[in-house]
């Protein structure tokens, strides 16, 4: 189409080829996908690998696995949860601490496949502005979830929550759930880049405060290379988390990706043809003689 800027991840694919230059995004929709499939194929086929759904599930008969959000949500409203929630809520708080809490976002969250087809064609389109959001509102949003949770003794946000909605309308009919996909959809097309994910969405907002901690983490190890081909930035669903690591050798900032909105989704590895990026321990992070202060790495 005329007129459309360069593809991100055009040279990557020239010279990683296709599977170099898309290999996490492909991972990640297995992933997603795979996580669905898990959840759906005992309802539809009667295959009970997993029972539940991904606020609380039953894996094998075996493994339990709680949302911990739900189960703050829960204690809000002034219950204690099951021991087995406790533990399900343990085991999953426990993953995400280590592979990054923002994974959930991109590795298994459904409407990341909404908010990612929106992005594709905000680019196709060459559409641009939009309204500002700020990012820090969904912290905001994330604290009078847990409020009116609190004062209303209900789990408020689960009757909206957009994942809970899709999960039930694939059982039992989308109806309302189609709604609130077209919405997210809509939003993020036409009113703000990223705007669910990136600026409102509460679930997102606690995640990240898990991921402020995670060991596992995204790395401009070899940002000497960088050429300034901005691909990296591009494709990014949370782009201000890459300048520090990136362009901050002389400020004293190491190469690692530190602050917990990064989703690792591994998007920067893939469509960069210099290899400046790789998965890699938030302890593998040398630093210029200047260190950086701790309120400029954090969300």
């Amino acid at each position: 189409m005329a007129g459309l800027p360069r593809s991100p991840g055009a040279e990557a694919r020239a010279k990683k080829g296709w599977w170099g230059a898309n290999r996490w995004l492909v991972l990640r929709r297995m992933s997603q996908l795979g996580v669905l499939l898990l959840f759906l194929v005992g309802p539809i086929y009667g295959w009970w690998v997993v029972k539940g759904n991904m606020a609380s599930s039953l894996t094998l008969d075996v493994l339990p696995l709680s949302d911990p959000f739900l189960i703050l949500q829960v204690m809000a409203t002034g219950h204690w949860p099951l021991t087995s929630a406790l533990i399900g809520a343990g085991i999953v708080l426990a993953f995400y601490l280590l592979a990054g809490g923002r994974a959930f976002c991109s590795w298994v969250c459904p409407i990341n496949l909404v908010t990612d087809a929106a992005e594709w064609l905000r680019y196709r389109f060459n559409l641009k502005g939009g309204a500002r959001f700020s990012r820090d509102l969904r912290y905001w949003l994330l604290g009078a979830v847990l409020v009116v949770t609190a004062v209303t003794g209900t789990l408020a946000w689960e009757l909206v929550n957009p994942v809970s909605m899709v999960f039930r309308g694939l059982v039992f009919g989308m109806g309302l759930a189609w709604g609130m996909v077209a919405a997210i959809f809509l939003l993020d097309l036409f009113v703000s880049r990223r705007a669910w994910c990136g600026h409102l969405c509460p679930v997102g907002a606690f995640y990240s405060l898990l991921g402020v901690i995670s060991p596992l983490r995204v790395s401009a190890a070899q940002r000497e290379r960088c050429d300034d081909c901005m691909d990296c930035f591009a494709v990014c669903p949370e782009q201000q988390v890459i300048k520090p690591a990136l362009k901050g050798a002389d400020k004293g900032f190491g190469p690692v990706i530190l602050s917990g909105n990064c989703t690792n989704c591994g998007r920067c590895i893939d469509v960069c043809a210099r290899d400046v990026f790789k998965f890699d321990w938030r302890f593998h992070n040398p630093t210029t003689p200047r260190v950086a202060a701790k309120s400029e790495v954090l969300p």
